[in-house]
């Protein structure tokens, strides 16, 4: 096998900013990774629509992304999407292409309580995909399937600077919080990229401590594999590579979400390519 001369290049796709979460793992897995982020916030949330819908979106707005930035890798960087989608879109592209889906198999393992929770949108928990997940390594565990219909739409309020009501946080949160014959949720999977960007409210307004479960660092290691798989030698970059983010809906960032991004390494491109636009 011959050893790529460049650096790796990975395409993220999320429905707005949760992918950011699975970047920040991504790019301490690989730091020398190139990474194009298309945050389709036109599109969000993307449980508001059909799974031929969500397909169709999707595929239009890699196509172009995939001929221009010719990724190694791309990271479909949000549950939802993954749940529908992945098989289409590997059967339409030549790149490898990494989903996220709810870390099950791990939170039947940590459970101590044997009651662990799953937080997700509501149209992940209404995945059949999901309930095969469970069936299939749940391992016994008692598995609660709590809805969130908003909270990733909070975490993006806060990500752009905004102030969210902590009660609707708790809100959110509560139906994953069960107990049973003496015993309660002590392993909560964050079944949703964009929850990790609440992480610290969510500690602060859980009814009691839990373990919650990112499958972000899980993700990036598989990027890693896939990439050291293909010949790059991943995960010795004395550089970290260039990143760029594009808004489908054209959006201004706020101050508050430039400097988000920036924290992640990711710059808004001079002009705004071809696959940055909305495709509806």
């Amino acid at each position: 096998m011959s050893i790529p001369v460049r650096a790796p290049r990975l395409l993220f796709i999320d429905s707005g900013l949760g992918g950011l979460t699975v970047l920040r793992a991504a790019c301490a897995a690989v730091p020398e990774a190139h990474v194009r982020f298309i945050a389709d916030d036109a599109g969000f949330p993307y449980g508001s629509k059909s799974d031929a819908e969500l397909i169709a979106r999707l595929l239009a707005l890699m196509e172009p992304a995939v001929r221009e930035f010719e990724p190694d890798c791309i990271v479909l960087a949000c549950n939802t999407a993954s749940t529908v989608a992945l098989q289409a879109l590997r059967a339409s592209f030549p790149a490898p292409i990494v989903g996220t889906v709810p870390a099950v198999k791990p939170a039947a393992a940590l459970t101590r309580s044997g009651l662990v929770s799953v937080l997700a949108t509501p149209a992940t928990v209404a995945r059949v995909y999901t309930r095969a997940l469970i069936e299939q390594f749940g391992a016994g565990a008692r598995f609660t399937l709590a809805a969130a219909p908003s909270l990733a739409a909070l975490a993006e309020a806060r990500a752009a600077g905004e102030n969210v009501d902590a009660e609707a946080i708790a809100r959110e949160i509560a139906p994953a919080f069960a107990e049973a014959d003496g015993a309660r949720t002590d392993v909560v999977v964050l079944g949703c990229t964009h929850y990790p960007l609440l992480l610290d409210k969510l500690e602060e307004l859980a009814p009691w401590p839990v373990l919650w479960l990112d499958p972000a660092p899980a993700i990036a290691r598989r990027i890693a594999n896939v990439l050291a798989g293909a010949g790059h030698i991943v995960g010795v970059g004395a550089r970290r590579g260039a990143g760029e983010i594009v808004f489908t809906s054209g959006r201004r960032p706020s101050h508050a979400l430039l400097k988000l991004l920036e924290s992640h390494h990711l710059t808004l491109p001079a002009a705004a390519p071809a696959f940055s636009r909305d495709p509806a």
